[in-house]
């Protein structure tokens, strides 16, 4: 089966059958045990809810509270827990139908993690919110993973979500497994590149031009600031530094490892080949 993220999600959860192989969550095939297997897990997924659209959260959350036999203790601790760090409190008492995006997404995480799951599975979950909720979330992802040591599986095209939450990395490409292991080895491993920019003056020549006879790439280029990338198996920053001086003279510079969003852009472009 040719699959992505969701689609890898959607077979965890048990919400789809896989047409070949076998999936074992917890000692459950999710398909089969479809309500053993729901008693502890949790999922959103991206804009769909699980709240009911015409209660007011705090009710909402009382329902799942019996779906889930939560018990008294366990569910005024996470209730109180997460209306703290997710900062609740004026929105319990809302209809769901009534809040924000932003505010929407808070009160489903909450409700997700509320029965104590020992796996749950984000799916996009910042995906349209502004940059406050979305540091909103990932503390709280980073809190609760560290303090319940829940699992979490998180997909998502926001690379800063990965950057900040994730300690693992399972990269897929055409439905198979290309990478899976710890963010900074595969840093390690992929990023061999170093991102320099330079503030520069008196400028003798159009460095751009005269690429093909220097060992790095530039990336950016104007009179007064220069953006290099090279491999820094293969060059130091101290030769760059050289080279540079012969076109122009350097007033300052900022050097940093290319992000993970560069290296998963090399991936997908063939650029990088996993020996």
């Amino acid at each position: 089966m040719a699959l992505g993220k969701s689609t890898t999600i959607k077979m965890l959860t048990g919400l789809l059958t896989p047409t070949s192989g076998s999936i074992v969550v917890n000692g459950l095939v999710p398909n089969e045990k479809r309500i053993e297997n729901n008693k502890q897990i949790g999922a959103v997924f991206g804009q769909k809810t699980q709240l009911w659209w015409d209660l007011p959260v705090i009710e909402s959350f009382k329902i799942i509270k019996k779906l889930y036999e939560i018990p008294d203790k366990d569910y005024n601790e996470n209730l109180k827990k997460f209306t703290d760090i997710l900062d609740l409190k004026d929105l319990l008492n809302k209809q769901v139908k009534n809040l924000s995006l932003g505010q929407k997404m808070r009160c489903e995480i909450a409700a997700t993690f509320l029965h104590n799951p020992k796996v749950v599975y984000l799916d996009e979950p910042t995906i349209g919110l502004d940059i406050l909720v979305k540091e909103n979330i990932r503390k709280f992802i980073k809190d609760i993973n560290s303090e319940k040591k829940t699992t979490v599986i998180l997909t998502t095209h926001d690379l800063k979500d990965i950057e900040e939450v994730c300690d693992r990395i399972i990269l897929i490409d055409k439905g198979s497994i290309i990478y899976d292991g710890e963010k900074e080895k595969f840093k390690n491993t992929y990023g061999k590149h170093i991102i320099a920019d330079f503030i520069v003056q008196n400028k003798q020549k159009n460095i751009t031009l005269e690429t093909s006879e220097e060992p790095f790439e530039v990336l950016e280029e104007n009179e007064k600031n220069l953006k290099i990338k090279f491999n820094h198996d293969r060059l130091t920053i101290m030769e760059v530094v050289k080279s540079i001086s012969n076109y122009c003279e350097i007033l300052d510079m900022h050097i940093q490892e290319e992000g993970l969003e560069e290296i998963l852009k090399e991936i997908y472009r063939g650029e990088i080949i996993n020996d």
